[in-house]
């Protein structure tokens, strides 16, 4: 745990904007001719694209969903497989999207609206992958998973909301001392994830910590900031410092733990080689 950093690779969420962006090629012909129908006033034409059009739109939608479960699940060393499998969903979706467009819309033999669909479904899976079926969970001995879990989603649901008021917060100092203290916190739950028989004895802490810090910020940001005097924004930066420190000092402990338990290994294994 000594040598902890956060794990927040841009990379894969970059990734899947840019290939999430070439699904919506398959609009640009379609509104196309809606509009082309529209012109014309050929309302039966105009019916039919539209309905091509919505379900092409709605694979793009659930693609969406699907992708932004994938940033999560990769983002988190500890998680659950997504129950819904969106990906898989918009795959089957763009099959009938494109044999209803090939077919119904286009006129072809119905032979070759089925392969198109069945080649579409393909690609979408060759491209895009499926959605994640194993779940990021080790052996914790005694430790629940879903305690864990549970640990994990309330703590960073306290850390997005305190964030989010930070960003409301212009008293520059005080918005230091917050992220200064939401890093480390972030560094903490990095190591847990690393260890997570800690969990136990951080669960309290970085409840009740975040939770207070969470109070505070949401109360601040309530407030017109010229209305806040300065002996309560002493207050508050005294007990953002203080926060700081406690943060520290458990950092230290998690990181004293993991030493001791090197220890114990390092010793165990002497005695199994001497004898």
């Amino acid at each position: 745990m000594s040598k902890v950093k956060r794990y927040n690779p841009p990379e894969i969420q970059s990734d899947m904007i840019k290939k999430g962006f070439l699904l919506y090629l398959f609009l640009v012909p379609l509104f196309l001719s809606i509009v082309m129908a529209l012109f014309k006033m050929n309302y039966g034409a105009f019916l039919i694209d539209t309905i091509a059009f919505l379900l092409f739109f709605a694979v793009i939608y659930l693609s969406k969903k699907g992708f932004a479960q994938e940033i999560n699940y990769q983002k988190s060393r500890i998680a659950k497989a997504p129950k819904i499998h969106y990906k898989e969903f918009s795959a089957y979706l763009l099959g009938l999207a494109t044999f209803y467009t090939a077919f119904i819309a286009g006129a072809e033999p119905l032979i070759q609206s089925l392969f198109l669909a069945a080649l579409s479904i393909v690609g979408y899976w060759l491209y895009y992958g499926f959605d994640p079926r194993k779940d990021k969970l080790e052996d914790f001995g005694d430790i629940s998973a879903d305690v864990v879990l549970k640990t994990f989603h309330e703590a960073r649901d306290k850390m997005e909301k305190i964030e989010k008021d930070a960003d409301k917060i212009e008293d520059r100092e005080l918005k230091i001392k917050i992220d200064r203290a939401m890093e480390r916190a972030g560094t903490i739950l990095d190591a847990i994830a690393e260890d997570p028989k800690d969990i136990r004895a951080a669960r309290k802490f970085l409840v009740v910590y975040l939770d207070g810090v969470a109070k505070v910020t949401g109360s601040y940001t309530a407030m017109e900031e010229e209305e806040i005097d300065t002996e309560t924004r002493e207050r508050i930066l005294g007990l953002m410092d203080d926060v700081d420190t406690r943060f520290e000092k458990e950092l230290k402990r998690l990181k004293a733990n993991n030493q001791f338990d090197l220890d114990v290994h390092i010793d165990v294994l002497k005695a199994q080689i001497k004898h």
